[in-house]
């Protein structure tokens, strides 16, 4: 991601938080630090706080993307692998696992379907208008 930033000319600023009790401390320091807008990352302790971390950025009217239950909590924008493709290779897995083959011979591969969703009320409550061609490409969006 810092490549891309850079040729953005975007600079990137990293905040990190283990649990819960680091978010209010984190979260008012996007203010003090000027950032325009917020990616959230994919990882266990912020996906099991979606709805909280939702609250915060809210509050803080800061434009935010995140993984998927990030957008069902009400963020502006959620971009992930699609779950719903990731169950039915699995389903291709198990087939070939229970005619025989062995898991460890089985190769590991990427998703290949992503699915992106954009919350219009949570883009109004920012002040926000989102392009046409981006909700076109959008494969939910929350009105």
């Amino acid at each position: 991601m810092g490549s891309a930033a850079k040729s953005l000319a975007i600079e990137l600023q990293e905040i990190a938080v283990r649990g819960p009790p680091e978010f209010d401390g984190a979260f008012a320091s996007l203010a003090d630090n000027g950032i325009d807008a917020l990616v959230v990352n994919e990882d266990p302790v912020l996906v099991g706080n979606a709805p909280a971390i939702v609250d915060m950025v809210a509050r803080q009217r800061i434009p935010s993307i995140g993984f998927l239950e990030f957008g069902e909590a009400g963020g502006l924008m959620a971009f992930g692998a699609s779950i719903v493709e990731m169950h039915r290779h699995a389903a291709v897995f198990i087939d070939k696992i229970l005619k025989g083959a062995k898991p460890r011979e089985l190769p590991v591969e990427q998703p290949t379907k992503f699915h992106l969703s954009i919350n219009l009320k949570t883009a109004k409550s920012l002040g926000l208008t989102i392009p046409p061609g981006l909700l076109l490409r959008a494969d939910e969006v929350i009105e």
